[in-house]
């Protein structure tokens, strides 16, 4: 009786190319860095991706309003700013209207023997109304507060200072928020890739800034850092570590005149954080170049600062 052997088959590729296995590897290698994605420590428009979580002591955030409202986005900006006026005129039309109801304007409304605190005030509507016109110094002139009622005198002052220390307040707010320098940053372009290659003789890590607008930026200045993580010889971990790199501030290269584009450059020597990182380890390293440029608008006079980043 015969029995059945099954003999394993060997089934051949056909054999490809050296460029085509080149490129077989090269796509494999893609998609392994794609499925493994790399969260940025500072995205490519510049805004740090951090997010603070379990802050307790929020009490510290309004203490300094002004600077809280500033970085507030624009609709929330725009909502407190309409809700801070609507608030405030609605206040104080309820005390207008409770001032004629106490003394009986209501009920003597064309008496004309009888003098009333505000003249032609008659509902909580009217009242609201004067109390626009007072706050916004409008002056229409229908509803006019008489000298016959000193507690009338007395709140139209509180309401005059209050009202301009509430506009003070709020369109200064809203000036700074858009005298922001943010969007002339936008016209401040880098490169999409650093570069590492030689350059007279040196092993160079390379990018290229450049102004989109005519007006300069004056005294500009660039930075970099490099940031990694970083265990100590104590045996300390320490996540998104900081190093300087150094872009020409010993020789004075870090001070831009950003008339044309221009090439920063890193040399790689001994006192380099790269230096001891080889061209495998470096494509396997999860490590981020962020780079900072400030400088002073030329038009306006304020100082813009910019970060853009690179990731391996």
């Amino acid at each position: 009786m015969e029995q059945d052997v099954e003999s394993p088959i060997t089934i051949r590729q056909p054999k490809l190319p050296k460029q085509a296995r080149e490129d077989l590897h090269k796509q494999v290698a893609e998609k392994e860095k794609a499925r493994r994605k790399i969260q940025r420590y500072v995205r490519k428009d510049g805004k740090c991706n951090v997010h603070h979580g379990n802050v307790r002591e929020t009490y510290r955030y309004l203490t300094d309003i002004f600077t809280t409202l500033v970085d507030l986005k624009w609709r929330f900006n725009l909502f407190i700013f309409v809700l801070v006026y609507t608030v405030t005129w609605l206040f104080f039309g309820m005390i207008w209207w409770l001032i004629a109801y106490i003394r009986g304007d209501l009920e003597h409304i064309g008496d004309t023997k009888w003098t009333p605190c505000v003249n032609n005030l008659n509902g909580f509507v009217s009242a609201f109304l004067f109390s626009i016109e007072t706050e916004t110094t409008i002056g229409y002139g229908y509803r006019v507060i008489t000298d016959k009622c000193p507690e009338g005198i007395v709140l139209l002052l509180v309401q005059s200072v209050l009202g301009s220390i509430v506009n003070a307040f709020m369109v200064g707010c809203m000036f700074v928020k858009i005298s922001q320098p943010k969007k002339r940053a936008e016209t401040l372009v880098f490169s999409t890739h650093a570069v590492i290659s030689m350059r007279d003789g040196k092993l160079c890590l390379m990018f290229r800034v450049g102004d989109l607008r005519n007006s300069h930026i004056v005294e500009a200045s660039i930075r970099a850092k490099l940031i990694k993580s970083k265990q100590t010889k104590e045996g300390e971990f320490i996540p998104l570590n900081q190093t300087d790199i150094n872009v020409g501030y010993d020789t004075g290269d870090d001070r831009l005149f950003l008339v044309s584009p221009l090439i920063i450059c890193h040399e790689i020597n001994q006192h380099s954080p790269f230096w001891d990182i080889s061209k495998d380890h470096l494509a396997k390293e999860e490590l981020e170049i962020v780079v900072i440029l400030e400088g002073m608008v030329e038009a306006t006079g304020k100082t813009i600062t910019l970060s853009y980043s690179f990731q391996t």
